[in-house]
C-alpha cells in the first residue's frame, strides 16, 4: 500500500508539471513518430525476410506432421528447464546488482524486461527492467541499467566462446583443442580488460571528464551514465561476488544447454548435446541483431541455419524452433503479466515513460 500510495502521488505531480507545461506542436509528435518507424523498419524488415526464407525451404506439410509427433513429454520437460533457467538468471541478476534488491523484486522485473521486449520495439525491456526496479529497491535507474549491460555484455561473451569452442566439432576441423584453449583466453582477456577498467576507475573518468570538457555534448548525453557504469563495474573488484556472479551465469548457460537439447530432442531423436550447444550459441548471437520485438523470424532462421549443419530437415527444425519461441512468449509471458498486474503497472503506461527515459539516453 504505501508503493501505491507514492505511485499516486507521482502520477499526480506529473499531472501537474504536464498541465503547466506548453502544448506539444502536433508536427513535433509527427515527426518523432516518423523518426520511429525508420528505427523500427529495418529490424521488422530483417525479420520478414527470415521469416519468408525458412519458410520458403520449409515443406509445410512435414512442419505440421512434426509438430503433430513431437514427444510432448520432453517439450515439458524442456519447459521446466526454462523456468529454472529464469530462477536462475534472476540470481544472476541480483549478484550484479550486490545484493541491492531482494531477490522477489529481481525475478517479477526480469520477466517483466521478457515480457515487454517480446511484444514492444527498441527492445525497451532492457530500459523498462531499470526502471521498474529502480521503484522497488533502494537502487538508482542508472546503476541498474549498467548491470544490465554487464549482464548483455556476460552473455555475449560466454556465446561467442561457445561457438569457436563447438565450431571446430561441427565442421570437423582438427586440433579442436587448441583452438578452444585460445577462445576461452580470449575469453579471459576480455573479462580481464573490463576488470581493470574497474580498478582504474578514477582514471577512466579523469578521461572521460577531460573529453567532455571540450565537447559539451558527451557530459549532456553521458554524463549521469558513466559514473554509473563504473559502479556497477565495482562489481569486478569484488573477487568473491565476481565468481558468485560467473557461477551463476556458467550455470544458468548450462540449462539453457540442456533445455535446448531436449527440446531438439523432442523432435530429432538422434540429437547429442553438441548440437544443442552449437544451436543455442548460434541463436543467441542472432537475436542479437536488429529484428522485430521478440526477435521473430530471426530466432527461427537461427535455429533452422544452424541444425541444418548437422543435416535436420529445414521441416524439422522450424518445427523445434517454433515450439522454443512459442514455449519462451508462454512462460515469460504468464509471468510477466503477472507481475505487470501485480506492481499496478500497464503496457501503455510504461511504454510512454520508458520511451521517455529511452529519448533521454539518447539525448
Amino acid at each position: 500500500m504505501r508503493f501505491r500510495r507514492k505511485r499516486s502521488w507521482q502520477c499526480c505531480d506529473t499531472e501537474k508539471n504536464n498541465i503547466n507545461a506548453p502544448a506539444q506542436n502536433p508536427l513535433d509528435n509527427d515527426r518523432r513518430g516518423r523518426v520511429e518507424w525508420r528505427r523500427i523498419l529495418p529490424g521488422v524488415l530483417v525479420s520478414l525476410v527470415s521469416l519468408i526464407v525458412v519458410f520458403y525451404f520449409a515443406d509445410l506439410e512435414k512442419l505440421r506432421q512434426a509438430l503433430l509427433l513431437a514427444d510432448l513429454r520432453l517439450v515439458f520437460l524442456a519447459m521446466g528447464f526454462m523456468l529454472v533457467w529464469l530462477m536462475v538468471r534472476g540470481m544472476f541478476w541480483r549478484t550484479l546488482l550486490q545484493e541491492k534488491a531482494a531477490y522477489p523484486a529481481v525475478f517479477w522485473t526480469l520477466n517483466e524486461g521478457y515480457l515487454i521486449n517480446n511484444l514492444l520495439p527498441f527492445r525497451l525491456g532492457e530500459v523498462a527492467r531499470a526502471f521498474l526496479l529502480s521503484r522497488k529497491a533502494p537502487v538508482g535507474f542508472w546503476e541498474v541499467l549498467t548491470t544490465i549491460i554487464i549482464e548483455r555484455i556476460m552473455d555475449l561473451t560466454l556465446a561467442v566462446g561457445l561457438l569457436f569452442c563447438t565450431l571446430p566439432f561441427v565442421v570437423g576441423a582438427g586440433n579442436q583443442l587448441p583452438i578452444a584453449a585460445s577462445i576461452a583466453v580470449i575469453i579471459l582477456l576480455a573479462f580481464l580488460g573490463m576488470y581493470l577498467l574497474a580498478r582504474n576507475r578514477a582514471w577512466a573518468l579523469g578521461i572521460f571528464n577531460r573529453v567532455a570538457d571540450r565537447l559539451p555534448i558527451v557530459r549532456r548525453l553521458l554524463g549521469r551514465a558513466v559514473p554509473a557504469f563504473f559502479d556497477g563495474l565495482s562489481i569486478l573488484t569484488d573477487g568473491k561476488r565476481f565468481l558468485r556472479a560467473m557461477f551463476w551465469v556458467m550455470l544458468d548457460w548450462l540449462i539453457a544447454i540442456f533445455q535446448f537439447y531436449f527440446l531438439l530432442l523432442a523432435f530429432i531423436p538422434s540429437t547429442r548435446l553438441l548440437w544443442s550447444s552449437f544451436s543455442l550459441a548460434v541463436t543467441a548471437l542472432g537475436i542479437a541483431a536488429p529484428s522485430s520485438p521478440g526477435a521473430v523470424g530471426v530466432f527461427e532462421a537461427a535455429m533452422v541455419g544452424s541444425q541444418a549443419l548437422f543435416g535436420v530437415d529445414t521441416s524439422v527444425a522450424l518445427a523445434a524452433a517454433i515450439t522454443a519461441h512459442l514455449l519462451q512468449y508462454i512462460v515469460t509471458g504468464v509471468l510477466g503479466i503477472y507481475a505487470l498486474v501485480r506492481d499496478g503497472e500497464s503496457l501503455a503506461g510504461l511504454y510512454r515513460r520508458v520511451r521517455g527515459l529511452q529519448s533521454e539516453r539518447q539525448g
